[in-house]
């Protein structure tokens, strides 16, 4: 065996958003390796999309079709790639870790009696996995000791899509062999997440309050200060919490995982669980009083003083900028 596999997610013939962010991985473990770097797309609207990934750093795509594969169904995926990886013959496969990945991908790798090394945060040499314990709290090395494929699913927001390399790549049209009795699950509506007013892993520039607002009251002078960058506002876990904004704008563990270009940190000390979600970050400034806030570790640029004063000023100058 040798190589490495992407196998990338889409629907109806749009990419989920996570599908280049594995694909960076797994460019970036083809490279430790030394080996080449293949991708497979399945599905409705796979076809569409496989010549774009042909203009990626790639020695191969697959475009994997069949009647039975239009809609998804665990049973048909985990057949029709279990077929792919045997042929292909890849050392890993990489995955995005997404909600039809965790559905999908431990059978599959179960198939060649492998477990699925899910939610990886970092590659090292070796190849070494990191995965993330208690909310963020620790890190834990993998090394993959079997002798089948290595199967991986990478965490959002921890490759950057646009770090995937372009070159020219081949495509090749792969028909599994699958009869209709061998999909014992009937298609249903995808999982959906609850009802979001802002996707927030989506966007470029992100100002995120903490409980160093002090009261609901005060939110506003961050807001303006978001809506003068022409940012979306988000949150701590206790904001959310106290209900002085809505749950979908959490960041961290319990809630969104984004990766803006900007991360603009107001009045958050920066506990472990709210980095998890915005560790992905490009740039990050923080605004705090506490010049020992945990916040100032991962911060590019750290303001120490009162928000109060610093973040109605920072609005004006905006402002007067874009005037």
């Amino acid at each position: 065996m040798s190589g490495v596999l992407v196998l990338m997610e889409q629907h109806g013939g749009k990419w989920n958003r996570m599908s280049f962010e594995a694909l960076a991985a797994g460019q970036q473990l083809a490279a430790k390796l030394g080996t080449e770097c293949s991708a497979a797309l399945i599905g409705e609207g796979a076809a569409t999309l496989a010549s774009e990934l042909a203009g990626k750093k790639l020695t191969k795509v697959f475009n994997v079709q069949h009647a039975l594969l239009h809609t998804y169904t665990s049973d048909g995926y985990v057949t029709a790639l279990e077929q792919l990886v045997k042929q292909v013959g890849p050392t890993h496969v990489v995955l995005p870790h997404t909600y039809q990945v965790r559905d999908f991908a431990p059978a599959l790798a179960t198939r060649f009696r492998q477990v699925l090394i899910s939610d990886v945060i970092a590659v090292h040499d070796g190849p070494v996995f990191v995965r993330q314990l208690l909310q963020g709290k620790l890190n834990a090395d993998y090394r993959h000791a079997g002798t089948g494929p290595c199967f991986v699913s990478v965490q959002a927001g921890t490759f950057r899509a646009e770090a995937v390399e372009a070159g020219t790549a081949t495509a090749e049209d792969f028909t599994p062999q699958l009869e209709a009795s061998q999909i014992r699950n009937k298609p249903g509506e995808p999982f959906r997440e609850a009802a979001q007013t802002v996707d927030l892993s989506a966007a470029p520039l992100i100002v995120s309050v903490g409980r160093g607002i002090g009261e609901q009251e005060n939110i506003g002078i961050v807001e303006e200060l978001a809506t003068a960058l022409g940012a979306e506002l988000a949150a701590s876990r206790p904001i959310c919490d106290n209900g002085w904004l809505p749950m979908e704008r959490q960041v961290g563990s319990s809630g969104q995982t984004v990766s803006p270009k900007l991360y603009l940190s107001v009045g958050i000390s920066g506990a472990i669980q709210h980095l998890v979600g915005m560790k992905g970050s490009k740039t990050v400034i923080a605004i705090n009083k506490d010049e020992n806030a945990p916040i100032f570790e991962v911060a590019d640029y750290g303001v120490v003083g009162d928000l109060f004063e610093i973040v109605p000023a920072l609005t004006k100058a905006v402002r007067a900028a874009k005037s």
